[in-house]
């Protein structure tokens, strides 16, 4: 019975912890992402929508995708030169609003549907 109230009193506090982090994270601001992005356009299009094959498409991603991958670049635990040296210098709240920016373009995305060998 002592472990069950001992394990409730850690789940709220961990869901309090959780809240107190999401209510102070400051809101998205597309303006301030749209001007972080012309750095991107250069590779990945200024739609988001690159054209060469070696550049992801970042339009229309899931936000919490391209959030993740700044994250790993900006902590060496994603190694692309030119990637690592733009997201060292990216803020959490410069990340945050880029994934907004970004995820809310109208995307080009395409899967490998009919694209493999074998089908």
């Amino acid at each position: 019975m002592k472990t069950n109230k001992t394990m409730a009193r850690l789940a709220l506090t961990c869901l309090a912890s959780i809240a107190t982090l999401a209510v102070a994270a400051e809101p998205v601001n597309l303006e301030a992402a749209k001007q972080l992005a012309q750095t991107c356009q250069a590779c990945h299009g200024a739609d988001g929508n690159s054209t060469a094959a070696i550049y992801p498409r970042l339009a229309g991603q899931y936000p919490d995708y391209l959030a993740r991958a700044l994250h790993e670049y900006r902590e060496g635990n994603r190694v692309n030169p030119i990637m690592s040296v733009y997201a060292e210098k990216l803020s959490d709240q410069d990340i945050r609003n880029l994934a907004a920016y970004f995820s809310a373009m109208p995307g080009q995305l395409v899967d490998l549907h009919g694209r493999m060998q074998g089908e």
